[in-house]
């Protein structure tokens, strides 16, 4: 910042004597250029004070939102071919009327002349049915005056395809086309791969998305038949039908075949977002999740959750970003004329005049200000942060104060395993013994003892998590006695089962395909190829073609990167539910595959930049482009870009990615450790720049996990961090997040052993519960019948055979045989 450097520079040039004679006019002139310079900076940076964002995380966008993420706008002349393969081939059978002017008769008529058009062997006249089903699977567009129209035909059409049997002949001509071993040949000898090398396979992909996006959105008004084709579809989906494996095994298969570079062709972008919205709709969303969750904890005898955590987060309020650089300038103004000014270190202050933008961002995060939204949940806050260090904040409306509890979000939780090491510590401090897992003797123990005790079990939390962990203990301890597992096979079940074999490959491809659609990756020769299903065959000639092909490359990346977050998020939320083992085999392998620092250096960058991002173009989203008048695109327009306040996907796409590297580093010190050695904590500072309250959660606790390893002074510097934690998550009682004391789970040499520990689990869990050809032979059942024992077929060797008459003498005949003591 040059106000910055110039006045370090002449505080370098001045003696102290000059420097007193400094006049205070000067010096308020001087910091009122600052102030106005850095404002500048700030407002250009999109730093300035702003408000919260409107965001409201769900399972998905809006329904439209969704289906226009499909298309490419690359693909946007392909809708008036459809149109025209549908008319062609409909005008042979109906003269007089339109698509929506025949009862529901003639359409499946019409739908099941199609379905066995699509058997036939010649490519081009199949290429051209399937166009003809997407464009009835599109809504039959042509026919519809507004949006609302053409989304009510989309939902009609969807079901009577699905009623005739659609899906399954989909599945069966994309089977084929994954082994088509002519098309991947000549893909992988190309040069460059365009939109052209994967016809076949897009329109197969648009129709299967449809239907499963539009079937699964469940309407107030929908037909008893529809509720009972919906429910039917979800359990196809889920069960092992197509080719003995669910249908996201196959879509799992495509993903690791494109990134071993067999088939370079495979739209990705479509397989994604097809994929993730088939585990959505056979395994459920959050809601569902919630659901599951509460009923398993009755299952298991376990108490209620003690609060419904979505509606919690929805109601919370985000904290203001950081505080501008003349702001804090100004207080140390006012601070230097005052008696404590040794509270604030200088050193702090004069690294906002670093040139260094990594410096200067941390610099601004030391200070990171939550005066707004904190203040009104906080009953007391600390001295130095209500106004010595930042300036005073702006009144809210009463309104707003009114519509918040006061208190904490969330109730306070204490594992069991807490409450037994509280009392081993005060056992050996005033008895003088310990008594191991003992946690009701509480004798000799002092009165104030008794009631921290009473207190930590009032809030202790059993998680299904740790009873599954017991039971299948159990299962190992007493493989016979322990009876037989009942195994719910649920959808859930279902795909656990199917991915197992595979799951390491398919979280490599994964996060794979997740580092090529990063922002901050660099593009390299040795790095697949993503572009397949967005690149024209012929490149842009003009300026506008160029820049429109860039948003349409820039949508492509975000719109992948949502797909994947939301998919490994939902695997894990899921598996963890049905066994937390199943959970853990995932999680494993994906930081063996390196997600975490993966996830670190997708946030390595201007974050509200990314969420604020406009790659979009609105009048070519679907189906607002087929049934408007486009207007005349110009450069000026396409710079200009959409005037919202953030993009949904970019933010849902971050929270899902913070929410995973929460899920993989809970409780796991040695991931814990990973963070700290990644350096995470100033690029996870900078993420809570972005006001959304929920956004900021997820980065709060990955900082409070933390927050004991980064030093005394990085906390004496981060007190308002400090502050957010304490009031936004949730409390542990006997954790001592704030103050970097010895833990007994976190040393550093324990931490390989951890893992090692953990992976042996995982293993013996799944080759109990999985693998029945490597059962142990010595709890196999003993035959004793004397007649089957003889009764056996033994082969024996040929040498055998020769010499059996000398085997008689030797070991029969030549041997007397007591025949007294068999009686005996």
């Amino acid at each position: 910042m040059d106000g910055g450097s110039n006045s370090g520079n002449i505080g370098g040039i001045m003696n102290n004597k000059q420097r007193t004679m400094l006049s205070n006019k000067s010096r308020v002139e001087c910091v009122r250029n600052q102030r106005k310079d850095s404002e500048n900076v700030f407002i250009r940076q999109g730093f300035s004070e702003s408000p919260d964002l409107e965001f409201e995380y769900a399972d998905t966008d809006k329904w439209a939102a969704e289906l226009s993420e499909i298309y490419s706008y690359t693909e946007g002349p392909e809708f008036i071919l459809n149109r025209k393969c549908f008319e062609e081939d409909f005008r042979i059978h109906v003269t007089d009327k339109n698509w929506t002017e025949l009862d529901s008769a003639q359409h499946r008529a019409h739908a099941m002349r199609l379905l066995d058009g699509l058997e036939v062997t010649a490519r081009e006249k199949r290429l051209k049915i399937a166009r003809a089903i997407l464009y009835i699977a599109q809504g039959t567009f042509a026919e519809c005056a507004s949006e609302a129209e053409v989304q009510h035909w989309m939902r009609y059409n969807a079901f009577l395809l699905l009623d005739v049997g659609t899906f399954s002949a989909l599945v069966e001509l994309l089977n084929m086309e994954i082994d088509n071993s002519a098309a991947c040949s000549s893909a992988v000898r190309k040069p460059a791969i365009s939109l052209a090398d994967s016809t076949d396979l897009r329109i197969l992909l648009n129709i299967m998305y449809i239907m499963v996006e539009t079937i699964q959105q469940e309407e107030p008004m929908d037909s008893l038949e529809w509720k009972a084709a919906r429910d039917t579809f979800k359990t196809e989906l889920g069960s092992p039908l197509y080719n003995n494996e669910p249908m996201s095994v196959m879509l799992f298969g495509m993903v690791t075949k494109f990134c071993s570079g067999h088939a370079p062709h495979f739209p990705m972008k479509k397989v994604l977002l097809l994929l993730w919205k088939i585990i959505l709709f056979t395994l459920g969303g959050f809601e569902q999740l919630l659901n599951i969750k509460v009923l398993k904890r009755e299952e298991l005898g376990l108490p209620p959750l003690p609060e419904d955590s979505i509606r919690v987060v929805r109601s919370m309020r985000a904290a203001s970003p950081p505080a501008s650089t003349s702001d804090l300038l100004e207080q140390q103004q006012k601070r230097a004329r005052r008696e404590h000014k040794a509270l604030i270190k200088q050193d702090n202050l004069d690294a906002f005049n670093e040139k260094d933008p990594y410096k200067a961002d941390d610099a601004r995060e030391d200070e990171y200000d939550n005066d707004d939204s904190e203040n009104a949940l906080e009953p007391e806050s600390f001295p130095l942060e209500r106004d010595e260090v930042m300036p005073l904040p702006l009144p809210h409306p009463p309104c707003e104060r009114l519509s918040f509890p006061k208190g904490l979000p969330w109730a306070p939780k204490v594992r069991e395993k807490d409450i037994e090491n509280f009392l081993e510590s005060s056992r050996s401090k005033f008895i003088g013994y310990t008594l191991g897992s003992d946690i009701d003797t509480v004798v000799g123990l002092p009165r104030p003892i008794h009631e921290s005790i009473k207190t930590l079990k009032q809030h202790k939390y059993v998680s299904i998590a740790e009873i599954q962990m017991a039971k299948e203990e159990e299962y190992q301890k007493t493989p016979l006695s322990g009876g037989e597992e009942i195994i719910d096979m649920c959808a859930t079940e279902l795909l656990y089962q199917g991915i197992l074999p595979s799951l390491p490959q398919y979280m490599i491809a994964l996060l794979k395909i997740l580092l090529a659609a990063a922002p901050t990756s660099k593009a390299k020769t040795d790095s697949i190829n993503i572009l397949a299903d967005v690149l024209p065959e012929e490149m842009p000639t003009t300026v506008l073609q160029s820049m429109k092909l860039g948003v349409d490359v820039n949508r492509h990346k975000e719109i992948i990167v949502k797909a994947i977050s939301a998919i490994l998020l939902l695997l894990l939320k899921h598996f963890k539910l049905n066994h937390v083992y199943q959970f853990e085999y995932m999680a494993q392998h994906l930081v063996f595959a390196n997600c975490i620092p993966l996830i670190l250096k997708f946030f390595n960058q201007n974050i509200m930049s990314y969420i604020t991002a406009k790659n979009s173009i609105s009048v070519l989203d679907f189906p607002y482009c087929v049934v408007h008048e486009l207007p005349e695109l110009t450069a000026e327009s396409l710079e200009a870009g959409e005037n919202n306040q953030f993009c949904w996907r970019n933010l849902f796409s971050c929270i899902n990615l913070l929410r995973i590297l929460n899920k993989l580093t809970k409780w796991k010190h040695s991931r814990t450790m990973m963070l700290v050695v990644f350096k995470s904590a100033p690029i996870l500072k900078r993420a809570l720049k972005v006001k959304q309250a929920m956004m900021q959660l997820y980065v709060l606790k990955l900082l409070k996990v933390q927050t004991k390893y980064l030093g005394r002074q990085w906390r004496k510097s981060n007190m308002k961090t400090m502050s957010a934690i304490y009031q936004k998550v949730r409390h542990r009682l006997n954790d001592d997040w704030a103050y970097g004391n010895a833990d007994l789970d976190a040393r550093p040499w324990d931490f390989q052993a951890e893992e090692c520990a953990l992976r042996a689990n995982i293993e013996r869990f799944n080759s109990r519960r999985y693998d029945k050809n490597q059962t142990n032979p010595d709890y196999l059942p003993v035959d004793n019948c004397l007649q089957s024992v003889l009764g056996q077929s033994v082969d024996l060797p040929e040498d055998f055979q020769i010499n059996y008459d000398l085997w008689l003498e030797r070991e029969v005949f030549s041997k007397p045989i007591s025949w007294e003591e068999l009686l005996h």
